[in-house]
């Protein structure tokens, strides 16, 4: 049986979350009706448009300009400040809801994620009226709107999601590859970022069609390996499994990244970000009693270039306070201060035994904070992974590099 996978994403999330919230407040004006955006704080060199409703959009206001720029298209422009943890409660509102359709579901970003439907057809005769259902339902009871796209793999799903919008569901089936997604621009495929779009078009590659029926071996002279994988793109192969997305072991590593919901270069979200990550890489290592030597940053940007370092510890470690101090310390010497797209801490070099350097006076500390981490771990594997995220991180080693850039 062939697989069906349905990717959900909310429309325009961050200003969508806002105007429920701020609507649920008693706030008199839906701010998708009226030119407005979510963006950071000017004076803390964070003015840059997150967000936008469509009524500015109209206005020629783009996500990512600064805020300046924005105004000056739109005089009477509403600017509302982004707000983290709204995003993440309304974002794990989501998610709840979607895990009862499948228990194979994989968080792509803070506001879309993957199902894999293939085996609940006893379940639901129709996975398109389903997908209808979840829509409305989304609509109804959370006040905003997600496109749905279903498709025979993650690629489909994610291309058929992107077709018109907003609140909308959309199939791109293997054979409706070629009237549905050829005729597009070869820069909407999945994973063509700016640069490889500029160099297509100067192969006289237009088309996502183009692409599916260019020669290999004209292609691997720009791109190499990725030649491949571009032509089986746009010919809608894909056969990367559905997963939680958050760790994978391989050759004694153990990394997470994520792809950021918003192109971004406010550091204080990048830190939340470093943060979760941090945790999460923690916690897999401990349940598997070993220790990292080696830890590594990496960075993928808007344009999708990557970098990335790496360091090697003096203690070996796997707490979770230790793994974050690095990390960020890491990205604060390699970030190009370009627009960042996905950010991901790796773990290597592993030791089933801790013989930390220690001194009579850190000792206690660092007691102390295993404790911390055991602690957290058993109440994250009784409740879930989000039931708790510890002050201590949030207070001492966030705030210790508030003034980084």
């Amino acid at each position: 049986m062939s697989r069906v996978i349905f990717h959900i994403d909310v429309n325009n999330a961050f200003l969508s979350w806002t105007a429920v919230d701020l609507l649920n407040k008693g706030y008199r004006m839906d701010i998708r009706k009226i030119p407005s955006i979510i963006g950071g704080d000017e004076s803390k060199r964070h003015g840059i448009v997150l967000a936008k409703s469509p009524v500015a959009k109209k206005y020629g206001i783009k996500t990512a300009e600064t805020i300046y720029m924005a105004k000056k298209k739109c005089q009477n422009l509403k600017i509302f400040p982004p707000n983290y943890s709204l995003y993440k409660e309304k974002s794990n509102q989501l998610f709840s809801y979607l895990k009862q359709f499948s228990p194979n579901m994989e968080i792509f970003s803070i506001d879309e994620c993957f199902l894999d439907m293939s085996n609940t057809t006893y379940l639901y005769k129709d996975l398109k009226q389903l997908a209808y259902t979840m829509k409305e339902y989304i609509k109804t009871h959370f006040g905003f709107t997600v496109n749905i796209g279903i498709g025979n793999n993650k690629l489909c799903a994610k291309m058929a999601s992107d077709f018109e919008k907003p609140d909308k569901v959309h199939t791109l089936f293997q054979e409706e590859v070629a009237s549905k997604m050829w005729p597009l621009p070869v820069e909407d495929l999945f994973m063509i970022g700016k640069s490889s779009a500029k160099k297509l078009h100067e192969l006289g590659i237009k088309t996502i069609s183009d692409l599916a029926h260019v020669d290999l071996s004209k292609l691997q002279k720009h791109f190499k390996n990725n030649a491949i994988v571009m032509i089986r793109h746009a010919n809608g192969i894909d056969d990367s499994e559905v997963t939680d997305g958050k760790y994978q072991t391989k050759n004694k590593n153990i990394s997470v990244s994520k792809t950021l919901s918003t192109d971004t270069v406010d550091i204080e979200f990048i830190k939340k970000v470093l943060l979760q990550e941090a945790e999460e890489v923690g916690r897999s290592l401990r349940k598997q009693n070993e220790y990292a030597k080696t830890i590594a940053i990496t960075i993928r940007n808007k344009d999708f270039f990557d970098y990335s370092h790496q360091t090697k510890l003096k203690n070996q470690t796997n707490e979770t306070k230790v793994i974050y101090e690095v990390a960020l310390d890491l990205f604060l010497k390699t970030w190009k201060r370009d627009y960042i797209r996905n950010i991901g801490i790796r773990l290597s070099d592993f030791v089933e035994d801790s013989h930390y350097q220690i001194s009579l006076f850190e000792s206690e500390e660092k007691i102390q904070s295993k404790s911390v981490d055991q602690t957290i771990d058993k109440i994250k594997d009784k409740y879930g992974f989000d039931s708790i995220i510890p002050a201590s991180l949030l207070t001492s080693s966030v705030d210790k590099s508030k003034n980084t850039r």
